[in-house]
């Protein structure tokens, strides 16, 4: 990581990645019709070791921590799964909405001035991306990366906001527009990063067929 990158960041930032042990037939259940039930597993577990490896870099940046906030499995499992340098937290009890807004709320708590969460199931995602969402924090209240579906595929936060992942149709292809309409109502500024694509559904799996995630 330069020091270029590391000079836009002079303050504490946490990364959240949300993920799963990969259990079959716990992960990517939308898939197994396509995949089976071993198959969803093995590209869930692929998907979170590339988010992983790719954002692990930005951990040698002083001002940055990563945080994977995990269900399923316990934390010496996913320590065995996904190394030790990252800090392991589980997720508690509740919708998407009430485990982001805790999880969030937690690291604001630990005294982080900027945070930022998503999950695994965004190939695309890179270093560059996290950077540029860090930096964008310096002048606005949330960051959202847009995804295909409707959905986001990563948040970002100057402060915590609950109110942000409250009536919020979590798996639908308005949870994008129903966030901005709950930030509008709380005077929060927002800024976008470029629209990826997350795997979610048998469509999805187009996209990535003939890779590493699904030769």
């Amino acid at each position: 990581m330069s020091c270029s990158e590391e000079d836009i960041l002079p303050e504490t930032c946490a990364i959240i990645v949300m993920t799963r042990y990969p259990e079959p037939g716990q992960v990517k259940t939308r898939l197994i019709d396509s995949l089976g039930i071993e198959g969803s597993a093995r590209l869930h577990q692929k998907m979170a070791q590339h988010t992983i490896a790719t954002l692990e870099p930005l951990c040698d940046i002083k001002a940055v921590d990563m945080f994977v906030c995990f269900s399923g499995g316990t934390t010496d499992k996913m320590q065995a799964w996904l190394g030790r340098k990252l800090k392991y937290t589980p997720q508690i009890e509740g919708d998407l909405g009430v485990k982001m807004a805790h999880a969030l709320e937690q690291v604001f708590n630990a005294g982080y001035d900027r945070s930022i969460i998503l999950g695994t199931d965004c190939p695309d995602i890179d270093t560059t991306t996290i950077v540029k969402a860090l930096k964008t924090l310096s002048g606005a209240d949330v960051v959202l990366g847009p995804a295909k579906d409707g959905g986001y595929y990563l948040m970002g936060l100057s402060k915590p906001c609950r109110e942000l992942f409250h009536d919020i149709d979590w798996g639908s292809d308005q949870v994008l527009s129903q966030t901005c309409r709950v930030a509008a109502m709380q005077n929060m500024n927002v800024e976008f990063l470029q629209t990826l694509r997350d795997i979610d559904t048998t469509e999805d799996l187009e996209w990535i067929k003939g890779t590493f995630l699904l030769p």
